[in-house]
């Protein structure tokens, strides 16, 4: 039963890392179908999901690895989470910056780096306290979250340019070092809002624990659902009070995203160990064994492919990302469906990679 689960762990995993680059490369971003959007600012579309997705299943692994830690926190245990903390962290600073490295207006966090505090953090708590601390913390950390978001801004604690997070981020790092693809300087990976995605990871870990204390695969799938269920409502009727928003990583977007996890994670565990249908997920399992290294390299890629001069059929000069999408897919699938084609063909693209490397048995860790 372990073997499969982690199967379905694998699955789970790599599905996360087609469908970020799925929605990280679109043909053209002026044609995108909605749910492949994030949403522009409170609520959260299928693509709202990917994210915390992933966090969640760092968290279900971690509770199967973490076992062999029982001693909590030793100098080893400490400098292998550490390591892997820093490894992280300047990966996602060097993606934000290749390849000009411009410093003066260099983006300090992101996806990776909010992989990394959140891992780091997570470990450390998970190593140290039993689960029932871990509920304390974990609920500590939902409220607490609200609290800070709540009193540390007196007009619009959930708005766009007057956020607590915001302010947060323009004290540490200045708006040059900020994400500013809201039309404003402001990081939905920043600083603050890094806390409550521990909540995401420990969501994981939590369900981990339970899928292993369960003892049956179905039983095991039965109370992720049910858990989920109820995860998912608290989330959503707290949404009244506290908006569901990714960029601000609200406490309710923890519960709404972390319940449906569940769920889905039930779901894979009913179709792979249930009814034994595994063929459909050998892709996803290749994706999962490389996750990182793979979402590393597909952003190396994209800026590469940016740089790149070739001229189209009109006779203009466009970076090698446009004529494809303009010169390749649209004469194929049209403005919209070549858009989509466009991230499909990608997703094949780094399947094949991630496929060799399996098949080579090249695992690497990041």
């Amino acid at each position: 039963m372990a073997a499969q689960r982690l199967m379905a762990l694998d699955v789970m995993r790599g599905l996360t890392i087609a469908l970020m680059i799925m929605v990280n490369t679109p043909g053209s971003w002026s044609y995108v179908y909605p749910p492949l959007l994030h949403s522009k600012w409170n609520g959260c579309t299928p693509t709202d999901l990917v994210f915390p997705f992933f966090l969640f299943i760092v968290g279900v692994s971690m509770w199967f690895s973490f076992k062999k830690f029982d001693q909590g926190i030793t100098k080893k245990s400490l400098y292998k989470v550490m390591k892997r903390f820093v490894i992280m962290f300047l990966l996602g600073v060097f993606l934000n910056g290749f390849p000009d490295f411009d410093f003066e207006n260099l983006r300090y966090l992101g996806v990776l780096q909010r992989i990394a505090i959140a891992y780091l953090f997570g470990a450390l708590l998970c190593m140290h306290f039993n689960y029932k601390q871990l509920l304390f913390i974990f609920s500590g950390i939902l409220i607490g979250y609200w609290g800070l978001l709540f009193f540390g801004s007196a007009n619009g604690p959930y708005e766009l340019s007057s956020n607590f997070v915001l302010k947060v981020d323009l004290l540490l790092f200045g708006e040059n070092h900020l994400y500013n693809g809201f039309g404003i300087p402001f990081d939905p990976e920043g600083l603050l809002s890094s806390i409550p995605s521990v909540g995401t990871l420990l969501l994981g870990y939590f369900s981990g624990r339970l899928i292993e204390l369960a003892g049956n695969t179905m039983l095991a799938i039965k109370k992720l659902v049910q858990f989920g269920a109820v995860t998912v409502f608290l989330g959503y009727v707290w949404g009244f009070l506290f908006p569901i928003n990714k960029a601000l990583w609200t406490s309710t977007y923890v519960l709404y995203t972390g319940g449906l996890a569940m769920v889905f994670l039930g779901l894979l565990l009913w179709i792979i160990d249930v009814k034994g249908l595994k063929k459909w997920a050998k892709p996803f399992i290749h994706f999962g064994t490389n996750p990182l290294a793979i979402y590393m390299f597909s952003g190396i890629y994209v800026s590469l492919i940016l740089l790149i001069n070739i001229t189209n059929s009109k006779g203009i000069s466009v970076s090698g990302y446009d004529y494809l999408y303009a010169d390749v897919f649209v004469p194929i699938a049209g403005n919209m469906n070549g858009s989509l084609l466009f991230a499909v063909a990608h997703i094949v693209f780094f399947w094949l990679i991630t496929y060799v490397l399996y098949k080579k048995k090249i695992f690497i860790k990041i």
